[in-house]
């Protein structure tokens, strides 16, 4: 076991999981010598980001003897490894390399996942196969599960809240306004509506049903 960075213990070390990521990038795609500087320039940034998000997870695989771990065989904690990246390039305004980061994350994972989504700190994606987190305002401690979609509707898009729960095949579309605490059932579609706190919400828009949770 290697420590990465602080409080992130990994099953490879830092210079492995660099190599790593550059083959993979390097079967796809053509990679530049310059890119990868930026590639290695970057890598402690996405690091702490990542040691910052795996260690609030609450699930028993982002653990090992009580400290927070990474590894990148769980294919839930490359996902993250790879969108911190693209999003650290896309800051830095590479775009072709954002590109080239962004694809790799949806070839490997089936997830659409833009750099230039502004996820934050703290996600989970668990089973997100056919997920498409598309320009919304996440708070934090944010789930989904497979097949979820988050995007706009007629150039509006969501603000989420905090401890927002979306399951499986669920989506939040345009002009809505999500509270905290809320859990999205499966299979619902919430499209240009406010829903307040503390919720748990069923159907689709406009017949929705919203019940308070009990905890």
């Amino acid at each position: 076991m290697y420590r990465i960075t602080n409080g992130l213990n990994s099953s490879i070390n830092n210079e492995s999981l660099f190599e790593l990521l550059c083959k993979q990038l390097n079967n796809f795609f053509f990679i530049e010598n310059d890119e990868l500087l930026i590639l290695k320039e970057l890598q402690q940034a996405v690091l702490e980001r990542l040691a910052k998000c795996i260690g609030k997870v609450d699930n028993k695989y982002f653990k090992k003897d009580g400290e927070a771990f990474f590894s990148p065989y769980h294919s839930g904690q490359y996902l993250m490894f790879l969108y911190f990246y693209s999003n650290e390039i896309a800051k830095r305004g590479h775009s072709e390399l954002q590109d080239k980061v962004y694809y790799l994350n949806k070839i490997l994972h089936s997830v659409d996942i833009y750099g230039e989504i502004a996820l934050p700190d703290v996600f989970f994606l668990e089973h997100p196969l056919g997920t498409v987190l598309g320009r919304a305002k996440y708070g934090n401690n944010f789930f989904a599960m497979q097949g979820c979609t988050v995007g706009g509707n007629k150039g509006c898009y969501p603000v989420i809240g905090e401890n927002v729960k979306m399951y499986s095949n669920s989506k939040i579309l345009g002009k809505s306004n999500i509270g905290n605490n809320v859990l999205i059932s499966a299979n619902c579609y919430i499209k240009d509506v406010d829903i307040p706190d503390n919720v748990t919400v069923f159907g689709q828009s406009p017949n929705l049903i919203i019940k308070n949770n009990k905890s």
